[in-house]
């Protein structure tokens, strides 16, 4: 049983592009998943059945798992099992008939500009590690990139000449962000006179550097957004997507359209996106207000 799952996840990195993050997230669910089927005494996935499928995410929502977290491991268990019917391994998917819980869309949480600029103004530029902290915040509010995206970001990907960069999403697949005139100015002050300072006489190809010269990590991200908030005092609950978030929101509540904020965001699916149409509810409630004749 875990060759199978090893042979999933390597299927799953070669051939079909899927990122580190991601079979990191299947292999834990996986794991979980099969320790619940050796407890029950099966030994093989041909002897599973939707039965016993059915009956472990039952058990998950018994331990109070968000619907969310449940619909993650059902979606990991279906794609293990279709690759294992691809393979010929199994000769019929007992999740075919098997629903994901219904998941409620949640507005995420934002922050306004003047939050925004607060945050990025924390980082004190008189110094090495502020020029590096204040070029991180301006390109990931510039560009909405995810916080592993900007972790992985390479010198290569950057055209500052341009204004704008090449970003590796989910899946291997690439767009192209503007920086903006902020996000290309805070960046080129960070390659001239700190990236050097944490380089040391190391190389690397990536963009932007922790302390000891490696590529900084998403934890590390995280951290810093985390620091600024606070020095900000920002009331609201800081979680690593809050600036792409906030990105997103803010070009729609000044027109941007849909389908470009899409493109940006690298999402395959324009109704990933729409959960950001709701910043547009007030202005458009004030506009039917202010136009309409009989309003």
């Amino acid at each position: 049983m875990d060759y199978l799952i090893e042979a999933f996840l390597n299927y799953l990195s070669v051939e079909k592009g899927v990122s580190a993050n991601t079979i990191y997230s299947y292999r834990e669910d996986l794991i979980f998943y099969q320790n619940y089927l050796k407890e029950k005494g099966l030994e093989s996935h041909l002897k599973v059945k939707r039965e016993d499928i059915s009956e472990f995410m039952l058990k998950q929502k018994e331990k109070k798992l968000s619907s969310s977290s449940v619909a993650r491991r059902l979606s990991a268990i279906k794609a293990f099992y279709r690759f294992l019917l691809r393979e010929k391994i199994i000769s019929s998917d007992p999740t075919e008939a098997i629903q994901s819980p219904k998941i409620w869309k949640k507005i995420p949480t934002t922050l306004s500009v003047e939050e925004i600029e607060k945050i990025i103004f924390q980082a004190d530029i008189r110094t090495k590690m502020g020029i590096r902290d204040r070029a991180i915040l301006e390109t990931m509010y510039a560009t909405g990139m995810r916080i592993s995206e900007i972790s992985n970001l390479k010198l290569e990907q950057v055209n500052l000449e341009m204004g704008f960069l090449r970003c590796i999403g989910k899946g291997n697949k690439e767009r192209i962000i503007p920086l903006g005139r902020h996000a290309s100015y805070a960046i080129s002050r960070y390659l001239q006179e700190s990236r050097n300072f944490f380089l040391g006489k190391k190389t690397s190809e990536f963009l932007f550097l922790n302390r000891r010269g490696r590529k900084i990590s998403r934890q590390g991200l995280w951290k810093i957004i985390k620091k600024y908030a606070h020095r900000a005092r920002i009331n609201k609950q800081v979680k690593p997507h809050i600036i792409r978030h906030s990105f997103a929101t803010h070009l729609l509540e000044r027109g941007a359209d849909l389908r470009s904020v899409q493109e940006m965001l690298g999402h395959s699916d324009v109704s990933t996106t729409q959960i950001y149409t709701h910043i547009n509810r007030d202005r458009l409630k004030m506009i039917h207000k202010k136009f309409h004749p009989r309003s």
